[in-house]
């Protein structure tokens, strides 16, 4: 890393004097270079981040700095590692056309994959209560860092415009994928009645597992992090992004079709969580909303792979040509099983 174009003039911004053996890569994050900074005694947490997946730097720090002055913090089990000012007050610093910033580090152990269904509890509990701890802030104040990013009608009249303008021709398993999913229009109708009954609140949007620190016996949640994502949005959009990546036997780019099902366990679990974090304080509507979160935002990365597969695989990184293709294939074995869960799971 040629930390020494930037590295002066990071520290003379944030005040500080660390050295450039005091940096080393840290995580495997894909969109931000993250860093972890180590000097007397101290960790620090540094990012490279990438404004080409985020456009908007400043409206994260928009958004951040909401959070800063407004979340209610003191009754949270878990630390929230937002960005440390500069001296100019500012979460970001520009340096040589690249933005930079600084957070404060937390110990435990991140994963991307959990066995024990207390896990998911956990995971669930932790992320309500994040919603929890914001439920007092105008979520009008907060604005959109991805437009659209959860917008499920959005994401059907993409895919129906890239089934219009692909190159690509629609026969054999392509064209089962593209009837299944047009068929979810119910799903979109459903998706439109709740968001005219329900309010918007504070969410994170981006509830996979590895948006956590967990403590490394595993007994609690140290940390919510990974907070980019944060604007208004509806609390079954956190539950069903956690009921997908958690609560399915298989990942996403997982080509076992017939070992693809919802873990009940870990299902229940993250109900049962959710419930109890947001416990006394979501609606009663809110609570009824969640089940359909799960079958929204797998709908919604169906519809999302498939776009992009119709669009050339512009958006999405791959491996092999068909892999957002099989990625669809994977969203849609999952989607039938919780379309399938049985009425007491749901209740």
């Amino acid at each position: 890393m040629n930390a020494l174009s930037w590295l002066s003039e990071l520290n003379e911004k944030y005040g500080l004097e660390i050295a450039e053996g005091e940096i080393r890569s840290f995580g495997d994050g894909h969109i931000h270079q993250t860093y972890l900074v180590e000097k007397d005694g101290q960790k620090l947490i540094l990012q490279r981040f990438n404004d080409k997946v985020f456009q908007r730097p400043d409206i994260i720090s928009h958004n951040h700095k909401i959070l800063i002055e407004k979340i209610n913090t003191i009754d949270l089990p878990f630390q929230l590692p937002l960005s440390i000012p500069n001296y100019e007050g500012e979460l970001f610093t520009k340096i040589h056309g690249n933005y930079f910033r600084i957070s404060p580090f937390v110990s435990g152990t991140c994963v991307n994959e959990i066995e024990k269904p207390e896990y998911a509890y956990l995971a669930a509990k932790s992320f309500a209560q994040f919603i929890v701890a914001g439920f007092h802030i105008p979520a009008d104040n907060f604005q959109e860092s991805i437009p659209g990013f959860n917008d499920l009608n959005l994401r059907y009249k993409q895919l129906l415009e890239a089934i219009e303008k692909t190159n690509r021709e629609i026969t054999g398993e392509l064209k089962k994928l593209v009837d299944f999913y047009l068929g979810q229009k119910n799903l979109v109708d459903e998706y439109i009645l709740w968001k005219n009954k329900l309010p918007l609140r504070l969410t994170h949007n981006d509830t996979k597992i590895n948006n956590l620190i967990f403590s490394e016996d595993f007994t609690k949640v140290n940390a919510v992090i990974d907070l980019d994502t944060v604007m208004a949005g509806y609390v079954f959009y956190d539950f069903g992004d956690l009921v997908r990546t958690v609560a399915c036997s298989e990942g996403e780019s997982s080509q076992n079709w017939e070992n693809i099902h919802v873990d009940e366990a870990k299902y229940i679990a993250l109900l049962k969580g959710f419930q109890d974090g947001g416990k006394g304080v979501f609606t009663h509507e809110e609570i009824r909303s969640l089940p359909f979160g799960g079958k929204m935002m797998t709908c919604i990365m169906g519809f999302r792979f498939l776009a992009d597969y119709l669009n050339g695989n512009i958006y999405y990184t791959i491996h092999y040509e068909e892999q957002n293709l099989h990625r669809a294939k994977n969203q849609m074995y999952l989607l039938n099983a919780l379309l399938k869960l049985d009425a007491w799971i749901l209740k």
